[in-house]
């Protein structure tokens, strides 16, 4: 059992930017992959913004590419997603979501989301 907590969120400017940070209650070293979605408004889909696995492989969403950088800090068990130049389609809770890979599957863990608001 792998327990998410977001944190940093909350309302910015249009051109503004905010960081959010992911806490897991195990090592982050020894989750496999961890991303951060947004939640659609309608519906329970999420859509990737970045992810960094356990070796620093990254992936963006074309949205988020050149204003977006995701990293691992693994001294304070922590995924951060810095987000720069942000605009106000990027408004959305955004979640935390761990991958880990066992013996006998895939588990994917969720936090509890956390508000981004871009405004003027």
């Amino acid at each position: 059992q792998v327990q998410l907590e977001e944190s940093g969120g909350g309302w910015v400017q249009p051109g503004g930017s905010l960081s959010l940070s992911c806490r897991a209650s195990l090592p982050i070293s020894t989750i496999y992959q961890v991303g951060w979605y947004r939640q659609a408004v309608l519906g329970p889909q999420r859509a990737l913004v970045a992810s960094v696995t356990d070796r620093d492989g990254t992936e963006y969403a074309d949205s988020a590419k050149g204003r977006f950088a995701i990293s691992r800090d693994n001294a304070e068990n922590t995924v951060n997603l810095q987000m720069n130049g942000l605009k106000p389609k990027d408004t959305s809770v955004y979640l935390c979501g761990g991958q880990m890979n066992y013996t006998k599957g895939i588990k994917y863990y969720w936090g509890q989301g956390i508000q981004v608001t871009v405004s003027s």
